[in-house]
């Protein structure tokens, strides 16, 4: 079971995987489709990030951006390599979605890329009942990315 916390950035090993986040964004991205968060864009006060740990070890990172008072944005989940296939996306995303919910939030969207880096979180979050959609917020549609949308 995977200790879910609220991080405040601070800590080295969050950091290293955030970095990790967004060196793997770019590498599966062509330039200019990258809308991954870096450190200052989650250091908003619209944006709550948490980080799941193992044994002191840090698992993965996700975080919720409240776009308005009735749409969430998942953004920065990412799972440590060393803990791939164990849950912790499952478990990231569900606290993501529960925190939502207890914000009586309506709708909770996503942008994310396309091609086989992409493949196991677009099959995750269509598992949570997250369905292709529009554009959204200040996004413009393009060949590489997707949107996904829950209804809450």
């Amino acid at each position: 079971m995977f200790e879910i916390r609220k991080d405040d950035l601070s800590g080295a090993p969050t950091r290293s995987l955030l970095a990790l986040h967004l060196s793997g964004m770019h590498a599966n991205s062509p330039p200019g489709s990258v809308f991954a968060l870096d450190l200052s864009g989650l250091q908003v006060p619209e944006v709550t990030v948490w980080t799941a740990w193992e044994d002191g070890s840090v698992a993965g990172v996700g975080a919720l951006k409240q776009l308005d008072g009735t749409v969430g944005e998942v953004k920065s989940m990412r799972t440590h390599p060393d803990f791939l296939r164990r849950g912790v996306a499952n478990a990231l995303l569900d606290y993501i979605i529960a925190e939502a919910r207890s914000r009586k939030l309506r709708r909770l969207s996503l942008e994310t890329g396309s091609g086989p880096a992409f493949d196991p979180a677009l099959a995750l979050y269509r598992r949570r009942g997250f369905v292709d959609g529009g554009a959204f917020g200040d996004y413009t549609k393009s060949a590489f990315n997707q949107f996904l949308h829950l209804t809450l």
